[in-house]
């Protein structure tokens, strides 16, 4: 049964120079709802412009003109984050351990069963999902930072360090009640529920603790 299509529909990019083998895999994930895209050589896949939904790789390890690991490389240099899964018919422990090692999600050995690659692939569809999600999430928490007024920033960096209001009011020379206002102010705006939560933001963002 097929999965419903929608704006994050999911693709699959396929890497070999077997025609049978691209076209076989594409119809594999076509039965279980999975949009993919075939190439013959990696230099195909590097002109694309990629979709901005979650996508994986699925490579043969030796293709013509750059090799899957080469191309692993290619991608880790121009830091270009997809899960890749690995084939190859040829598979020997060193390319394996080389392959993993650099991030790669499986090494299928030719013939595989359906079954493994579709794992497969959604392991590495799902670890790109979330990816995704946290890298939206951490833009999202940065433009809530940059929304602060630096007032807010100061008292930010006292009350994560676990500041009372009439502590933080003297060290910055202000009104207790300016200060309530100050973080009641920055708790929406960071859209934070808690001190843990907004001490959690800080973390992420680097806020280093105020000079004494």
């Amino acid at each position: 049964m097929k999965a419903p299509q929608s704006q994050e529909q999911p693709v699959v990019f396929v890497v070999d120079d077997d025609d049978a083998l691209r076209e076989a895999l594409k119809r594999l994930f076509g039965m279980v709802g999975l949009r993919a895209e075939t190439f013959a050589a990696a230099a195909g896949f590097l002109k694309l412009k990629l979709p901005d939904v979650p996508i994986c790789l699925v490579v043969d390890i030796r293709l013509p003109g750059m090799s899957g690991l080469e191309f692993q490389a290619e991608l880790a240099k121009a830091d270009i984050k997809i899960p890749i899964i690995f084939m190859t018919g040829y598979g020997d422990i060193p390319m394996t351990v080389q392959a993993m090692k650099a991030g790669a999600v499986e090494f299928l050995s030719k013939p595989f069963r359906d079954q493994d690659m579709l794992d497969a692939v959604q392991l590495a569809l799902e670890r790109d999902r979330s990816r995704r999600q946290a890298e939206r999430a951490n833009a999202q928490l940065h433009r809530n930072f940059e929304s602060l007024t630096a007032r807010e920033r100061e008292v930010m960096a006292f009350v994560t360090i676990g500041l009372m209001n009439k502590q933080i009011a003297a060290r910055l020379g202000l009104a207790e009640i300016t200060v309530k206002m100050h973080r009641g102010s920055l708790m929406r705006k960071m859209n934070a529920r808690s001190l843990a939560e907004l001490a959690r933001m800080a973390q992420i963002l680097g806020i280093a603790p105020p000079k004494s």
